[in-house]
């Protein structure tokens, strides 16, 4: 029996699977150093490392790690980013987290939009009692966009991750079912 893959709506966005028909449009925003350097990521430079990564998304919600929905805008059907989760355990009732979105689209509410819709639903629907999210403290934007939605820094995990040919620190962060109310 295959899996259904939910779909996120709100008011402004569409949160779909992602398919290889959506590959130009990853590639416009996956090729940007900006939206991609606090990632662990070097910018694509084409198709195949994009329709890679879709099937990375794919991975990991067959194999039941993780989920990664596309952002798409309701009026147009173009996706402009992600977010979902990884590293899923539900032994213990929780996942990180994690999102880009492409530059043109930043600043206009669109990442907390999604965030906070995912987050909802990873606790309504998955049961989680923990979602986490690990950044790098110079990645600024994204600290803000946490903590707007609840998130409480941990600490600092020092040389966490091994990306880009560098070692890496990055702030932990939580958010736990109890923190909101409205769940």
């Amino acid at each position: 029996m295959t899996k259904v893959f939910p779909i996120i709506e709100t008011d402004r966005l569409i949160l779909r699977e992602v398919n290889t028909n959506d590959s130009n449009d990853m590639l416009a925003y996956l090729s940007n150093i900006d939206v991609v350097k606090h990632m662990g990521l070097e910018p694509c430079q084409t198709e195949k490392e994009v329709l890679d990564e879709i099937a990375w998304y794919q991975a990991i919600y067959n194999d039941g790690t993780g989920i990664r929905w596309g952002i798409t805008l309701k009026d147009a059907g173009k996706v402009i980013g992600s977010c979902g989760f990884l590293n899923m355990n539900p032994k213990h009732f929780r996942t990180e987290v994690g999102y880009e979105l492409s530059k043109d689209y930043w600043g206009k509410g669109i990442a907390s939009e999604a965030l906070q819709a995912v987050v909802h639903y990873g606790f309504s629907h998955y049961r989680f009692e923990r979602i986490e999210a690990l950044i790098e403290p110079a990645n600024l934007p994204s600290l803000r966009l946490v903590e707007k939605q609840g998130f409480k820094r941990e600490g600092l995990l020092r040389h966490y991750e091994f990306t880009c040919g560098k070692f890496d620190d990055l702030y932990m962060y939580s958010i736990l079912k109890e923190d909101l109310t409205n769940i």
